[in-house]
């Protein structure tokens, strides 16, 4: 299997690479992988001329096939101005839009301040859910109190945990992601159709493959019992 980190570190060393190879790392402890890792600051002036020239150069388009035939992603972020780094969404903005659809990414950020973690979920969430990916329960943040701290060794080896699981049940393939991140005996019933095919009692309707529509008044009514 492929695994692409996706760094957008600007200084060398950097921490956001830093935080990138140890993701990497812990993904690689629990199901082999080959990795690859694409620095977006040394593709910085290839990813500006594709927005005026509508054309990668070869060290980007090399970058975005990688990113392309990946199995899983790992992308990390700067925190810039509450969010992350322009460098780190052009990048996804040449993207093909339909490159991510149905791939497990692992989304991290590191910040001067444990005060920007948030950015995970309001900024890395959306905009990888807007691109049909399928993101890891757990998101990694790294404020600078945090290298040396404990907590931060727990949020990398439980966010590979997941990602290493979503790769490894192929989602590429067809498996349901939410399957395989479900703790077992968890999955819900989906409520069957009687012998002639009728919708269930207790009102609402089933649709063909037998899921039920419950009216919101049925469902008011169960929340005030």
């Amino acid at each position: 299997m492929k695994l692409v980190v996706v760094s957008a570190g600007l200084s060398v060393p950097s921490s956001t690479r830093l935080l990138a190879d140890r993701l990497a790392a812990a993904v690689d402890r629990r199901t082999p992988v080959g990795i690859e890792v694409v620095e977006l600051r040394d593709l910085a002036v290839e990813i500006a001329h594709a927005f005026t020239s509508g054309f990668p150069g070869q060290a980007l388009s090399a970058a975005l096939d990688a990113v392309t035939e990946a199995d899983g992603l790992i992308v990390v972020t700067p925190v810039f101005t509450a969010s992350y780094s322009g460098l780190f969404k052009s990048f996804f903005d040449v993207l093909d839009k339909d490159a991510l659809a149905g791939r497990p990414v692992l989304i991290a950020a590191t910040g001067g301040t444990e005060r920007h973690s948030l950015v995970l979920d309001h900024a890395l969430r959306p905009l990888f859910s807007h691109l049909r990916a399928v993101v890891v329960p757990t998101g990694v943040y790294a404020a600078s109190e945090d290298w040396g701290a404990e907590g931060l060794p727990e949020r990398i080896e439980r966010a590979a945990e997941e990602l290493a699981g979503l790769m490894a049940a192929g989602l590429r393939s067809g498996t349901d992601p939410s399957a395989s991140l479900a703790p077992a005996g968890s999955r819900a019933k989906v409520p069957s159709r009687g012998a002639t095919g009728s919708p269930p009692a207790g009102g609402g309707a089933a649709g063909s493959h037998g899921f039920r529509v419950i009216p919101f008044e049925e469902q008011l009514a169960a929340l005030r019992k």
